[in-house]
């Protein structure tokens, strides 16, 4: 078998522009009314024991992965993009098979008072740092 193609020898799988309704925000009105966010990961990921076996078994299940990190968008209220983020980096570590996830939050509809096109945030996690923060 060949080696995996990131420079940390890993692969990667991405997925771009999970949509979601949450109700998450600083100010009231945006809990209240909720708004979208669109969700973006790169998850890095040994392919090769699917490609060699073509069996979703040894695979990360994008599709279920998705939908779990929809739930995890949709559910409980935060104030922070940050927190949200963190929550959802967590929420990709649950897989065995992620060493690690980067995740951006995309919040378009943001309340700004200036015409903007996207916030966004872009963070980082990795089994390592969830552990010492205390996550799974």
């Amino acid at each position: 078998m060949s080696a995996p193609g990131g420079p940390d020898g890993l692969d990667r799988l991405v997925l771009t522009g999970l949509e979601c309704w949450a109700h998450h925000g600083v100010l009231e009105h945006e809990k209240a009314s909720g708004q979208r966010f669109v969700i973006d990961l790169e998850l890095a990921v040994d392919t090769r024991p699917a490609a060699a076996s073509d069996d979703l078994a040894d695979a990360v299940d994008y599709g279920a992965l998705a939908l779990a990190v929809k739930a995890a968008v949709e559910r409980d209220p935060v104030d922070l993009i940050e927190t949200l983020a963190d929550r959802i980096a967590g929420t990709c570590l649950l897989e065995p098979r992620v060493e690690w996830a980067r995740v951006t939050v995309h919040k378009p509809d943001a309340p700004i008072p200036a015409a903007f096109t996207d916030v966004a945030l872009r963070i980082t996690r990795t089994r390592t740092t969830r552990r010492t923060e205390g996550e799974p």
